[in-house]
């Protein structure tokens, strides 16, 4: 019986040196720093951990450092994020290897037109049948083409046995996506915007990017959540989604990143072509940090 995605996770981000090599050193500081707060675990390997700027090898390097290094009770998902299934297939078994909890699953797109609600059912589905480690559905249109999962989809996926879950990243869709399938399949925010709400319709939690920086203040919403503090909830909420729209609605991954920086964690630049945040940027942010209250 897998262990229930419940919870706040961090998409976790990688690290990287100026050079924009890879730098575990400093993922590996980063990890043990989460392991020590109270996240309830982390995505690897998704749009915040620059999947496909990754290699395969640097790919399964970091979702090594961070299996190894987190604490015993943390969940991880790793995303096997690629074009055909075959490809996907061999790297949910390397994760598979590693220990990961969960394998997240992201719809190919560079065919985009044929990306049919049948071909999409069955490319899950294959994936699913070939591994034993629980497989999660990831909805994030803004990260394959547009390309947004339908009900249908969804619905025909949740059927799998191996199918246990989504992490909703679309805008609009998470409450919907609760309110349509099983009761036992887990469904996860994959924004701050829509945190609060998908737990009101239903899900067990979210993989939150200001969790990167500030895990305390996300943990502590969900836990207003979970006492029934719903008043208290939805204050810190307010806050959390201004925040949220000023560091990654606003900057993406270099905002987050530089987020972390200010937070005394290892956040650097993203790796070319993303650009790091500019100056302004940073300004922007630091006003945007310091005029919302995390105290609430």
């Amino acid at each position: 019986m897998s262990k229930l995605c419940t919870g706040v996770f961090a998409p976790i981000t990688t690290t990287f040196d100026d050079d924009g090599a890879l730098n575990l050193n400093a993922l590996k500081e980063n990890v043990k720093k989460y392991a020590a707060s109270p996240i309830h675990g982390y995505l690897a390997l998704g749009s915040n951990g620059e999947n496909k700027a990754l290699t395969w090898e640097e790919k399964i390097e970091t979702a090594r450092v961070i299996i190894e290094n987190k604490a015993p009770e943390q969940i991880v998902m790793a995303g096997s994020i690629f074009e055909s299934t075959v490809e996907t297939i061999a790297f949910a078994k390397e994760m598979e290897k590693l220990g990961a909890d969960y394998i997240t699953l992201l719809s190919p797109c560079y065919f985009k037109s044929m990306m049919k609600d049948e071909v999409l059912i069955r490319y899950f589905t294959d994936v699913a049948s070939a591994v034993d480690t629980p497989c999660m559905l990831y909805n994030a249109p803004q990260f394959c083409g547009g390309i947004t999962l339908s009900l249908k989809v969804i619905q025909e996926c949740a059927k799998h046995p191996n199918i246990v879950g989504i992490k909703d990243s679309s805008t609009g869709n998470v409450e919907k996506i609760a309110l349509s399938v099983p009761a036992d399949f887990q469904v996860l925010s994959g924004s701050a915007n829509t945190f609060l709400s998908c737990l009101l319709t239903g899900g067990i939690g979210g993989v939150i990017s200001l969790a990167n920086s500030v895990p305390e203040v996300v943990c502590r919403l969900y836990d207003y959540f979970v006492r029934g503090e719903l008043g208290k909830a939805a204050a810190l909420n307010r806050e959390v989604i201004k925040a949220n729209m000023g560091v990654s609605g606003k900057y993406g991954v270099a905002g987050v990143k530089y987020a972390m920086d200010r937070s005394g964690y290892f956040g650097g630049a993203p790796r070319l072509p993303l650009f790091p945040i500019p100056e302004e940027g940073k300004q922007a942010v630091d006003a945007c940090l310091d005029s919302v209250d995390f105290s609430l």
